[in-house]
């Protein structure tokens, strides 16, 4: 074992190597140490873990890339998609990809004797995967589709369900309009009530039938408005975007869910800020701290940086040892700090204690991404940049005599 490390270890384990003063302040040296890994271990976990918790919220209600006609302009009623270089079947083939389904959109209005309110008539096919949708029901269920057959159940958000005044069985009158052509009036049932928490959805989107899609919007049988793709993985939309839209066809586009809500994006990049800033807090914190432990155990063994010079050790090797030294004393605190952090995270990832509003953040608890590769990254950064940060100020070693400080008591 080379000497500096072995001498750093006696004098750091040793049990009677600190006055009163010194261990004061090793404690607050590990305090901060401690806090700043618990601060930086809830922040990352619960940021990433925000930000893919709203992604994935939209995306699973919409898919994670949609393909739809250009002929509609960015409409909310569909047009047929072409077949003209469409191949639906090698996107499915994609290895990123997870399910396809089909779809038709209408807008119009709902209206009863209580209130009325637009919507987003979204027709699902018999390819709808019921199975994901269900963490978004709060009651009932979704339309069972088949082809060719007329399902008169829909399934309308919690926010619309409050405005009409509606609850499961209830039925309530669509009003739908095309240019130049009649008001077409249907009469549904609600089936399902779901809820997002992301208001740009709740407040538009009915799930229904889409046979009943097709016929308000003047389609064939075999017409679809648009697809919805939904991958494994919502960080790999970016890279599959590209793939997906080869197969796609000229006279059709891909849509990102992450392009289609941009003001829920802007919201989501604030955490990469907020991330970034009280990191860099308290780095800041733990490195002014174990500096000040750092200069307080170099005063404390100016007797002992005396003997060693006279022993013949290096300037060099004196600092590794006060180095060395200073972390081993400060490991206690990033132990407790990665124990405590990671103790509450878990609690809140499986108990959600901590809700929030979800008018405000999309999200109704606060989500926890638990990725080792962050919780050791954060451990490893922290102890790093302190080594970094004591080098400058051990240099203070070299302008202490050794007559002098063996002198000193």
């Amino acid at each position: 074992m080379k000497f500096p490390l072995y001498f750093s270890k006696k004098i750091a384990f040793s049990k009677d190597n600190k006055n009163n003063l010194s261990r004061i302040i090793v404690f607050i040296g590990r305090l901060s140490m401690a806090l700043g890994v618990i601060v930086s271990l809830i922040t990352v976990s619960t940021g990433l873990g925000s930000k893919t918790a709203i992604k994935e919220r939209m995306a699973d209600f919409s898919g994670h890339i949609s393909i739809r006609s250009k002929q509609s302009n960015n409409s909310y009623n569909s047009s047929p998609l072409s077949n003209d270089g469409l191949q639906v079947q090698k996107i499915r083939e994609l290895p990123d990809v997870a399910k396809t389904q089909e779809y038709v959109t209408a807008s119009g209005i709902l209206r009863n004797e209580h209130n009325f309110a637009g919507i987003i008539f979204k027709g699902i096919g018999s390819d709808f995967d019921h199975e994901r949708f269900k963490k978004f029901l709060v009651a009932g269920d979704t339309p069972q589709v088949k082809e060719g057959v007329f399902n008169n159940g829909i399934t309308i958000s919690q926010k619309l369900a409050s405005d009409l005044h509606l609850k499961i069985k209830d039925s309530i009158v669509a009003i739908f309009s095309k240019q130049d052509d009649k008001p077409l009036y249907r009469k549904f049932e609600v089936v399902g009530i779901y809820k997002t928490d992301i208001k740009m959805i709740d407040e538009l989107y009915v799930i229904g039938g889409i046979n009943h899609a097709r016929k308000i919007q003047g389609l064939k049988n075999d017409q679809i408005g648009g697809i919805d793709v939904f991958l494994k993985n919502i960080n790999d939309i970016d890279e599959d975007a590209p793939k997906i839209d080869k197969w796609v066809g000229y006279k059709n586009y891909v849509v990102k869910a992450t392009d289609q809500y941009p003001q829920i994006m802007d919201f989501i990049a604030i955490f990469d800020t907020n991330i970034a800033l009280i990191i860099i807090i308290m780095l800041v914190v733990v490195i002014i701290n174990i500096v000040m432990v750092l200069l307080i155990l170099i005063i404390e063994r100016t007797n002992s940086i005396g003997m060693l010079k006279t022993l013949g050790a290096s300037n060099g090797q004196i600092r590794t040892i006060f180095i060395n030294y200073t972390l081993m004393i400060m490991i206690p605190g990033l132990v407790f700090g990665n124990l405590i952090g990671y103790s509450f995270l878990l609690i809140q990832k499986y108990f959600g204690i901590i809700k929030l509003n979800p008018e405000n953040y999309y999200i109704g608890v606060v989500p926890v991404d638990l990725n080792p590769v962050y919780i050791m990254a954060i451990s490893l950064g922290i102890l790093l940049v302190s080594a970094i940060a004591l080098i400058l100020p051990s240099y203070l070693i070299s302008k202490i005599s050794p007559v002098k400080a063996i002198k000193y008591t």
